[in-house]
């Protein structure tokens, strides 16, 4: 019999689906919040995303499927046995984040904001701001992943020229015009006039659009950030959109996170700011796809099927 900690809301039906998987085994769900030290211990099957801290101690823990795209805290030398089995959710975020890169490009291109203040004084008034279009532009996808690819077909549909860099495979796709390893980075930025990062947070990608990077950027270019904070350095960032060098930057995650009260960003008009919502599991489409992510990697620690994107420790990324 197993132990199966449940850490994300499921519904009777689906609770139903995780017995019908592991006949005989326990079930508690627990919402991550408000799960302890103990249940942890307890449990050699979770689905979702403990505290990382009290992991440490469970030694006999068989699969840890995440709820979650990024994995890298999770990978860190001794949080988990190296038997352990760590599954994460790539592939359950892609659209709903695309959707929300794709709304707040078209939200800054056409002033939005700029209006939306109009509006609550009551005021018609047409501004000479100039209006940019996606359709013609040049955008260069930095981590053209799943949430890379989905942003990617919805600019492609709108007329955009995109060209996506990844770490590896550049097996072609017909949402991409281009496609290039990270060391063509450097030469890329000077052209496009959006730069769309959706990385996740390693060593590698820390900072990886910094102050130098950053110069590179054409003038009037606009950043997209849905992956971490930590590939974008916020100081910087700050000092080119104040400069005006930049036309805006939406950012859905920042660095610090969550960003300080007093922090330079909040009060410049071109920076639009989320707080890291852009991929939640309030979502049903997400919701659905992690479930049943999380239903096939059970299956398959249990002998029945393949498991689905296991996660390299070494590297942080689902293994190919």
């Amino acid at each position: 019999m197993h132990h199966i900690l449940v850490t994300f809301s499921i519904t009777p039906e689906q609770h139903s689906l995780f017995e019908q998987a592991a006949p005989g085994s326990e079930i508690k769900t627990i919402p991550a919040s408000e799960i302890t030290q103990q249940d942890v211990l307890w449990a050699d099957i979770i689905l979702g995303n403990p505290p990382v801290s009290f992991l440490h101690q469970n030694n006999h823990l068989g699969l840890l499927a995440l709820n979650s795209a990024g994995s890298t805290d999770f990978c860190e030398p001794g949080v988990l046995p190296e038997h352990t089995i760590l599954t994460n959710a790539t592939g359950a975020y892609g659209i709903i984040i695309s959707e929300w890169m794709t709304g707040m490009l078209l939200y800054i291109y056409n002033h939005f904001a700029s209006y939306r203040k109009q509006q609550m004084k009551n005021c018609w008034k047409k501004l000479s701001l100039g209006r940019p279009s996606v359709y013609g532009s040049r955008i260069l996808i930095v981590g053209a992943g799943n949430i890379g690819t989905e942003f990617a077909k919805r600019v492609k549909a709108m007329g955009a020229y995109t060209i996506g860099i990844r770490r590896t495979n550049l097996q072609p796709e017909s949402c991409f015009d281009e496609l290039h390893l990270i060391d063509d980075l450097d030469s890329l930025l000077p052209n496009a006039d959006v730069i769309a990062l959706s990385l996740p947070g390693t060593l590698q990608t820390t900072h990886l659009i910094n102050e130098e990077r950053l110069s590179l950027f054409k003038q009037g270019a606009v950043l997209l950030n849905v992956g971490r904070g930590s590939a974008v350095d916020s100081d910087a960032l700050y000092h080119h959109l104040a400069s005006g060098h930049l036309m805006a930057a939406g950012l859905d995650v920042t660095e610090p996170e969550p960003l300080p009260e007093n922090h330079p960003l909040w009060k410049l008009s071109n920076a639009y700011i989320t707080p890291h919502i852009s991929g939640g599991m309030d979502s049903p489409i997400a919701r659905r796809i992690i479930f049943e992510i999380c239903l096939n990697n059970l299956r398959a620690y249990l002998g029945k099927g393949d498991y689905q994107n296991i996660v390299d420790r070494q590297t942080g990324y689902r293994k190919h």
